[in-house]
């Protein structure tokens, strides 16, 4: 249930509007019981079967006492007015209680629905935000369907499964409460036996959703799956159809649905099988009341009057509903908490890359990058084996070498999306864990091989994550960037939406935005990771064109696989297998005939 208790937690924030929900479910409580009290003298009444009473009773705080006093009030009305007046009195007053009832309980909603939804609000906020704090390497070992499928579905469940029943757990306990209590005071005998029957009926009823939230869990896991393999299909679909893999894939996604249908089909069944039980087992609860107490009415000697027990039976009847909402949520719940746990295990997962307390503040570059004695790797295997570089500002540094040496990791280390294993890497001569995460990578600006942009306009990918920027800015960064006249021809300017990725555009022209993204930021260090390999060769001399204005004046680190692009790099690396095999300027590295000179003559002669 810890779970549960953690869901729960994220009512805090809204805890007035509960206790206005609880008010008002106590006041729908009272009004209920006023209401089906007036029932005795009203059955009394109609029937005759007691005297006027003509002394009024003591006040004590008993369904007795509260019967006896409307009895006088009521005896006085039909000595003074008449029986028909009378009943005219009770008629409005039942329907002044029924009208006040029903109020009280719209209110209770009212509120209620301020805390149900608030809370669910705060927890796709809490799981969103920790999407975008968890490093990279926690995406590495998750696919994107499941993670999704916890933000929306899982999510989804919780609202529905538990927020749906969290009334439920103030209300109902204290409605089977009150009513228990006032069937108490009408007869203790008989709420005795009936306190006998309502625990076995529960247990009963308990024994069906033992493995509700198991099953619960391995359904949601088989539904993040489906959305992965939709994900997939839509990034992939041109590959599907390239090798006529459209029925494979149709089967595959058949076989999981069908998966997922059969585990559902048995967990609707478990659930929905409360419903029916807990009615019947109900009904044959009141029959067994309604023999039990009879016998009582009916004997010699009788132990409560006719009209005592048929309010006593109408009241009884009315804890039937929240115990059945009751169960109902009990299987409800189990199946949210299943859910819960999924988000909760994002919500839990680990923040390896973490912000020391006392985090330095740096807002310039002065002097140098240096990687020493660097080492880092995925799991076991290492990937970086003892790097010492040092970068000097305003140098254009080219790493080079086969794919899967190390090249994009090393990059990658600088603004802290991994953290160095051994060694430690320095910025000013200050390791760059020491510093603030944010100012870290308010430094440098990237753009990679395949351009990240995102399904909005062309304005606001530019100026991504820059509130203060104005068209003019963004405009002058598009033409830094060689974008400005391929924009301008674009149906709605900047104000053009892109697509999903940016698909509207060609390859070229997306990565000319990504450049613009990164003049506009005016980073001191510029990270350039295989900018050009995707595209052809009039969009790589745009791009190309573009990358030397914004790297004239700036710190760079340029890894590429066209060694043509990086020939006049201040110094070249070359990384094998994670270690810096050479190092040099393009001169001197032809001169010496090793790993570079092999690469190079390979890109000639092809």
């Amino acid at each position: 249930m810890k779970k549960f208790y953690r869901v729960l937690a994220y009512i805090k924030p809204y805890w007035g509007y509960a206790v206005l929900n609880v008010i008002f479910n106590l006041l729908t409580i009272v009004f209920s019981l006023f209401s089906m009290t007036l029932l005795v003298p009203f059955l009394n009444l109609l029937f005759s079967t007691e005297a006027l009473v003509t002394n009024k009773p003591e006040i004590a705080l008993s369904a007795d006492s509260l019967i006896q006093l409307l009895n006088y009030y009521i005896s006085k009305i039909i000595i003074e007015q008449g029986q028909l007046q009378a009943l005219i009195y009770i008629c409005i007053i039942l329907i002044a209680a029924f009208f006040l009832r029903n109020l009280t309980r719209f209110f209770a909603m009212f509120y209620m629905a301020n805390v149900r939804i608030g809370s669910v609000k705060d927890i796709r906020n809490a799981i969103y935000k920790k999407i975008l704090i968890l490093p990279l390497s926690f995406y590495n070992k998750h696919r994107k369907g499941d993670i999704i499928s916890r933000v929306t579905t899982d999510v989804q469940e919780v609202e529905y499964s538990i927020m749906n029943y969290l009334e439920m757990i103030v209300r109902d306990p204290i409605t089977i409460i009150a009513y228990i209590a006032f069937m108490f005071s009408v007869s203790p005998q008989l709420t005795l036996f009936v306190l006998v029957l309502l625990p076995i009926t529960g247990l009963l009823i308990g024994q069906i959703g033992k493995s509700l939230r198991k099953s619960s869990k391995i359904g949601q896991a088989r539904m993040a799956g489906m959305l992965s393999t939709i994900e997939e299909t839509i990034s992939g679909l041109r590959i599907i159809k390239a090798f006529s893999a459209i029925n494979y894939s149709d089967t595959r996604f058949k076989d999981q649905n069908s998966l997922f249908s059969r585990l559902m089909v048995s967990i609707y069944r478990r659930r929905d099988l409360s419903s029916p039980l807990s009615e019947f087992l109900s009904s044959l609860v009141i029959v067994i009341v309604l023999w039990f107490g009879g016998r009582l009415v009916l004997g010699d000697s009788p132990v409560i009057q006719a009209a005592d027990f048929i309010v006593y039976i109408i009241v009884f009847s009315q804890i039937i509903p929240p115990a059945k909402t009751f169960a109902q949520g009990f299987y409800s719940i189990q199946k949210g908490i299943a859910s819960a746990e999924r988000i909760f295990e994002i919500l839990d997962a680990e923040e390896v890359i973490t912000e020391k307390p006392d985090a330095k503040t740096i807002k310039t570059f002065e002097k140098n990058i240096e990687y020493r004695g660097v080492q880092f790797s995925y799991d076991k295997e290492p990937v970086l084996k003892g790097i010492n570089l040092n970068i000097e500002k305003g140098k254009l540094i080219a790493l080079v070498g086969e794919s899967g040496g190390g090249k994009s990791t090393m990059v990658d280390l600088l603004p802290r999306f991994y953290d160095v294993v051994g060694g430690q890497i320095l910025i000013d001569g200050t390791d760059l864990r020491d510093y603030k995460i944010d100012d870290l990578r308010g430094l440098m600006g990237i753009v990679t091989q395949e351009s990240i942009l995102f399904n909005d306009s062309v304005f606001n990918n530019i100026a991504f994550g820059n509130t203060s920027a104005t068209m003019e800015s963004v405009i002058e960064a598009a033409k830094v960037a060689n974008a400005h006249e391929f924009i301008m021809r674009l149906e709605n300017g900047y104000e053009t939406y892109i697509g999903d990725r940016g698909m509207n555009l060609s390859g070229g022209q997306r990565q000319r935005l990504s450049i613009a993204r990164a003049v506009l930021k005016n980073p001191p260090i510029l990270i350039l990771d295989e900018a050009t390999s995707s595209l052809d060769t009039e969009s790589e001399r745009l791009v190309q064109d573009a990358l030397a204005k914004v790297m004239s004046s700036r710190t760079s680190v340029v890894i590429a696989h066209r060694l043509s692009t990086i020939q006049h790099a201040d110094e070249i690396i070359v990384i094998v297998q994670g270690e810096i095999a050479e190092r040099g300027s393009h001169d001197e590295l032809l001169e010496s005939k090793g790993v570079y000179r092999r690469l190079h003559d390979l890109q000639t002669f092809s």
